[in-house]
């Protein structure tokens, strides 16, 4: 996990978010079933995450 720790905070927030959101949109979707949409955003989500990892430093 040391990779971890060389992380700016930026990149640290986007990951919690991610995972946060993947969370929400799982219970949704258990709870109420189905939603394109927020599948769709969290997948956008995810590709900006991908994005700040690939522009870091």
């Amino acid at each position: 996990m040391s990779g971890m720790t060389r992380m700016p905070v930026s990149a640290k927030a986007m990951i919690v978010c991610t995972v946060i959101g993947l969370v929400v949109v799982t219970a949704y979707t258990a709870a109420l079933g189905s939603s394109g949409w927020l599948w769709f955003c969290w997948i956008v989500l995810g590709l900006v995450t991908l994005g700040v990892f690939a522009t870091r430093d």
